[in-house]
């Protein structure tokens, strides 16, 4: 299947997604703005994961890194089929994932309901495979759950959100709610990117409504 002139909106198949490999791609093993804290496991223990696609990972990251309880942030790609893939391989829209970012967090710092709040409110999750002028699959809004705790808190606050959307006449949320299968780190160049440029593109613009389900 050709890379180029490739309908970029429709999900590839696990049939026709690319091989991918069995190597990790090299990826720094810390964050380079909190240079004590890693982005890849081990995490500390009193320490829990969230994994967020909002669009461009570049913005989102940088969204999360900012708030109070987020321990570490790493970015990367899942959702698809291909292993260890990379970033031209995702653009390509033949592997399946989302760009998404890992967030670590101190639960008893901040929670979960409060993360998704920083979701919903950081992005337009009404748009389906687009965010914005970036389109593709990789670009679509996203949510994969750890667990069943956190699938239950990100789809009931997706109903709250819902119903306030409408309230506000905006259409229906496409944020694809689903278990993490795998989360490939995604290349060196593109960790911290928004801390290592600080003037480059972000790519994130909320709508403005609040989400009214953070506890």
């Amino acid at each position: 299947m050709s890379w180029f002139g490739r309908d970029k909106v429709t999900m590839v198949t696990a049939q026709d997604a690319l091989p991918g490999r069995a190597t990790p791609l090299a990826v720094p093993a810390y964050h380079a703005l909190y240079r004590e804290r890693r982005i890849l496991p081990p995490f500390p223990q009193c320490m829990t994961s969230a994994v967020f696609g909002m669009g461009c990972f570049w913005g989102a990251e940088r969204l999360f890194w900012q708030r109070p309880g987020v321990w570490s942030t790493g970015v990367g790609y899942a959702g698809g089929f291909t292993a260890n893939p990379t970033y031209e391989e995702v653009c390509s829209g033949l592997t399946g994932h989302a760009e998404v970012v890992r967030v670590v967090f101190d639960p008893d710092a901040v929670s979960y309901a409060e993360l998704l709040r920083v979701f919903w409110e950081g992005h337009d999750p009404t748009q389906g495979m687009r965010q914005g002028a970036d389109v593709g699959t990789q670009y679509r809004s996203a949510i994969y759950w750890a667990d069943e705790a956190q699938r239950s808190v990100a789809e009931a606050s997706r109903a709250a959100y819902q119903a306030t959307l409408d309230a506000a006449g905006y259409g229906p949320i496409t944020t694809e709610i689903a278990a993490l299968r795998d989360f490939y780190p995604a290349e060196d160049y593109h960790q911290q990117y928004l801390h290592k440029n600080p003037n480059g593109y972000c790519g994130l613009g909320g709508i403005g409504v609040v989400c009214p389900v953070a506890n």
